[in-house]
């Protein structure tokens, strides 16, 4: 078992050869799996489809039996006023009602069921939603959601972004 001594700034310690090569070996692993596992989200991230005109998309879905959670995708500019609702899929005994706004600088917001997030966009690019069940309530079966995405066009969300 390794022994962790916290390293006080006041104080200069010297690293033996192996304890570097140690802790580069560990801040190699730690990057390859944080790594791998933004790679399966890449991989399972779905668009969201605004038709030629609209303000507003709609999914809905199921996550398989113990499945966490799902990701969207899109894009919009900084002042655009955005509503995210999530709310339950009829015929599905649980509920995915968590939903997260991922920026594009990698902040998030977010909250449980009904309206997840509703306010100006604070950046330009590719936004990700992640839809999820909620850990403290679930039996792990399949759980549904639909979600409601409008997002204002600039001119529209002046009044409200000010």
């Amino acid at each position: 078992m390794a022994i962790i001594h916290p390293i006080n700034a006041s104080h200069k310690h010297k690293l033996s050869r192996k304890s570097r090569s140690s802790i580069s070996g560990a801040k190699l692993c730690l990057l390859a799996l944080l790594g791998v596992s933004q790679l399966g989200v890449a991989a399972s991230i779905k668009p969201l489809h605004f038709e030629k005109g609209a303000v507003s998309s709609k999914v809905s879905g199921i996550l398989a039996a113990k499945q966490q959670d799902t990701w969207y995708q899109f894009k919009a500019q900084k002042g655009q006023f955005a509503l995210i609702n999530i709310t339950p899929l009829k015929g599905t005994a649980e509920t995915a009602n968590v939903g997260v706004l991922h920026m594009p600088s990698g902040q998030q917001d977010g909250s449980k069921g009904g309206i997840v997030y509703q306010n100006c966009l604070p950046e330009t690019g590719t936004y990700k939603l992640r839809i999820a069940r909620n850990l403290m309530a679930t039996q792990g079966g399949k759980a549904g959601y639909q979600a409601e995405v409008i997002i204002l066009p600039t001119y529209a969300s002046q009044d409200l972004c000010q």
